[in-house]
């Protein structure tokens, strides 16, 4: 939902979301590790972003859920320059993700850092199931 008094949201994501659910679903922060650990895309913050939303689609299949599950993502970046890349991969890939156009909240934090040097982005996800 997004009630008229907050305004129209800056990108890809609801300003509010109600759900009625009997569990909910915590997913540790994702990047841009494959399953062997091995960190994709190094200096590619395309081909990170892609790598995390894979291992969010995968952590959400794992307990019978997909991305019309999820009610937030809390997003961490590293470099503020990073910001419109992020918004561009949203804007291209999110209608896939999301069909209906009900887009999740979306808290986005600018770090110093993530847990290692060559991580980009970090995406931390909440579902409802």
């Amino acid at each position: 939902m997004n009630p008229e008094a907050l305004g129209k949201p800056l990108g890809q994501y609801s300003q509010v979301t109600r759900v009625k659910a009997s569990e909910l679903l915590f997913i540790a922060g994702q990047v841009a590790t494959d399953q062997s650990g091995k960190t994709v895309g190094a200096d590619d913050f395309d081909a990170q972003c892609h790598q995390v939303f894979a291992n969010i689609a995968t952590a959400l299949a794992s307990q019978g859920a997909g991305f019309a599950n999820v009610v937030e993502f809390t997003t961490y970046l590293v470099h503020s320059q990073d910001i419109a890349k992020f918004m561009a991969y949203r804007l291209r890939e999110f209608p896939r993700m999301f069909p209906g156009g009900a887009y999740p909240p979306n808290t986005l934090l600018i770090v110093d850092r993530l847990v290692q040097e060559p991580f980009l982005i970090e995406v931390q996800t909440v579902a409802a199931l």
